[in-house]
């Protein structure tokens, strides 16, 4: 599959969360995906753009700062189907397409510990020992959340680049074994 078919092929199953995905269907939206996403900044810096210069004793520095949409409309149009063919490529490798969403999940969870844990111990005395208590708490469950939330776009990576399982499976037939 090339990056053309791949492309419409993700585009055309929108939000079909069902069957499977090949390696080279879900690189190749990822291909798009950030080619879409450099373009559209571009757009935006360009149209909404603004240079900013900040002169210092050792010469001047030029940062670019963009209040742009477009960026983020492309993103949240490509979400959904990016998702999609992450699902379906999860179900490729014979995993369940919820494992997609374990990085998001991650996320979720690490700052609810922290916003609740720490809330939760701003609302006693200072010093005291419920404050101590609730502190010392969500440190204890937030450094295991942080390790997670650093080992898995590594684990999602492992995933993604696993081979296809032989054969049919339990969401579908091998896409390399199926003409398109």
């Amino acid at each position: 599959m090339g990056f053309a078919q791949s492309v419409k092929t993700c585009l055309r199953k929108y939000v079909t969360f069902s069957g499977r995905a090949s390696r080279a269907e879900y690189w190749w939206f990822a291909l798009f995906m950030i080619l879409v996403s450099l373009v559209t900044g571009l757009i935006d810096f360009a149209l909404f753009g603004q240079a900013v210069s900040v002169t210092t004793e050792t010469g001047t520095a030029v940062a670019a700062e963009t209040q742009g949409p477009l960026q983020s409309i492309a993103g949240l149009a490509l979400f959904l189907p990016h998702l999609a063919v992450a699902w379906r490529r999860m179900h490729d490798s014979g995993r369940s397409g919820l494992y997609a969403l374990f990085p998001l999940l991650l996320i979720l969870g690490a700052g609810a510990v922290l916003l609740f844990g720490i809330g939760i111990a701003g609302s006693f005395e200072h010093g005291g020992t419920m404050d101590l208590l609730f502190t010392r708490a969500t440190l204890l469950v937030s450094i295991p959340a942080l390790i997670l939330l650093l080992i898995s776009p590594l684990l999602m990576l492992w995933w993604l680049t696993r081979p296809s399982q032989p054969g049919p499976n339990a969401y579908g037939p091998n896409p390399h074994e199926v003409p398109s």
